[in-house]
């Protein structure tokens, strides 16, 4: 991975784009035989695909079984180039290799998770690089990307026999018109995304249809299932897993239930506001004012309940999108679990590499400013927590849902214990586990100094913790971290 973007640095950028973002690609092949090849955009000539000079230049008589490539752009989807020109995907397969590792996605929605798709689906197996070897990628080509996004709007889309469905919500709708959109929701996203053109215009629909969210076959405009999720006025009518309901429960045993049904670009606002009215302040005595604060940030709410609705497997129609507020904890359920290769583990960790499940959702939400152009916005949960002193959000599978977890106070982590658990921890355990909780993983001798004891009483400590199944030893020896699962 970190060879392939040694070489991506060196891509040449064709000289009619002189002064313009020049997209750096860069490939490398690891033969079966123990050789390794390499090459980048550019090399030999001006606008040759990485993946096209490693495998049709400089490897064309060689046999290619059992070889793996990496590549730090997404290889281009076969439906996203003109005909006869075939795609780096197709030229993958067809050198029957079996083991891809990919940079990042590329943002064209003609090859946004596409050119990944159609390669899993002839077989071959796909790992993303590292998260933070993905922000170098992102950080060298950030002018070119920035461009990109502006191009995909206004491309032409290529017309190709076969085309790669990532969902069926790709598809128009036939029971459904333009007029079930909410104008108010199609407003909220041309005012937040800065488009000059008027709602319902037609240069504005255009951009719809070349987002994926309205289709035009042989007839009017008809909205597809991703744009009656984001605008329609009652997705729900077409999609009755589309949605969230939300649930209140307070300390006297109350609880308060709200079905958010509306068009999804107006959800997360409505979410925020109705919490502000129902939950309660604390009060900060940091400075001399006595002044009243959320009792959680509402950027962490929001950015998991984007989270839950953009990735969450739409396939599941007997699952909606949930969230649930506590005294302690605010817990967002998600159908559908982490999109392969992304691991339960590697959510828990925080280091998840990024992958969109539903790129057009994922694209209006990034223009709105609500999500992560390109990621799952985890690297600011775990930040915002440490920055407030509270326990990492946590990470659950419970079938059929990605179960996140928030804390809203640092006692919280030690109340949602299993009581089972929770009956063999002593005070002193308890208050240490509070400590390890918002830290996610320390070393024994971190431990001692943070809780101002012994080295052995530490020890002992974080060996029952690993006894309950709380944490895991990483590492050996002087070395070993125990992190928090």
């Amino acid at each position: 991975m970190e060879l392939a973007i040694e070489v991506m640095k060196a891509s040449v950028g064709e000289p009619r784009d002189e002064g313009r973002a020049v997209l750096k690609v860069g490939a490398v092949l690891w033969k079966s035989d123990g050789t390794v090849d390499t090459a980048c955009r550019g090399e030999l000539r001006f606008g040759d695909h990485a993946e096209y000079t490693l495998l049709d230049k400089k490897n064309y008589t060689q046999r290619l079984d059992g070889a793996v490539l990496f590549t730090t752009l997404e290889p281009c989807a076969p439906n996203s180039r003109h005909y006869p020109n075939r795609s780096c995907a197709e030229r993958i397969v067809n050198a029957r290799i079996r083991q891809v590792w990919v940079g990042i996605e590329d943002p064209d929605p003609k090859v946004d998770r596409k050119g990944i798709k159609h390669l899993q689906d002839c077989g071959v197996e796909i790992h993303i690089f590292d998260r933070d070897l993905q922000e170098i990628i992102n950080l060298e080509n950030k002018d070119w990307l920035a461009r990109a996004l502006e191009r995909a709007e206004a491309a032409k889309e290529a017309k190709e026999p076969k085309a790669i469905v990532l969902s069926e919500l790709e598809s128009p709708l036939a029971t459904v018109a333009t007029e079930d959109f909410s104008t108010e929701a199609l407003e909220k996203y041309r005012t937040a995304a800065g488009i000059a053109e008027p709602v319902s215009s037609d240069r504005f629909n255009r951009r719809l249809v070349q987002q994926g969210l309205l289709s035009q076959e042989n007839g009017p405009l008809v909205p597809t299932g991703f744009g009656m999720l984001l605008f329609g006025r009652k997705p729900r009518v077409a999609f009755p897993q589309a949605g969230l309901l939300g649930t209140i429960h307070y300390p006297d045993g109350k609880k308060e239930t709200r079905d958010f049904d509306g068009p999804m670009v107006l959800i997360p606002p409505e979410v925020e506001q109705w919490l502000l009215d129902k939950l309660p302040s604390v009060i900060d005595r940091s400075t001399m004012l006595r002044q009243k604060v959320p009792s959680l940030p509402f950027e962490m709410v929001r950015e998991t309940v984007v989270n839950a609705l953009i990735h969450r497997t739409y396939d599941i129609r007997g699952a909606k999108c949930q969230l649930v507020i506590t005294t302690d904890t605010i817990t967002v359920k998600s159908p559908g679990g982490p999109l392969p290769p992304i691991t339960l583990e590697q959510l828990r960790a925080f280091n998840a590499p990024m992958l969109s499940r539903n790129p057009e959702l994922h694209y209006v939400f990034g223009r709105m400013g609500m999500a992560e152009e390109r990621g799952l916005g985890m690297w600011s949960l775990k930040n915002r927590a440490e920055e407030l002193g509270l326990p990492l959000p946590r990470y659950e599978w419970e079938d059929p849902y990605l179960v996140l977890t928030l804390f809203r106070n640092l006692e919280a982590v030690v109340k949602t214990l299993k009581p089972s658990v929770l009956k063999l921890l002593t005070d002193s355990e308890r208050k240490g586990w509070q400590w390890l909780a918002t830290k996610g993983r320390a070393k024994s001798g971190q431990y001692a100094k943070a809780m101002q004891m012994d080295g052995r009483t530490a020890r002992r400590h974080l060996n029952r913790f690993l006894e309950l199944g709380l944490v895991e030893k990483r590492g050996s020896g002087p070395s070993i971290d125990y992190e928090v699962i």
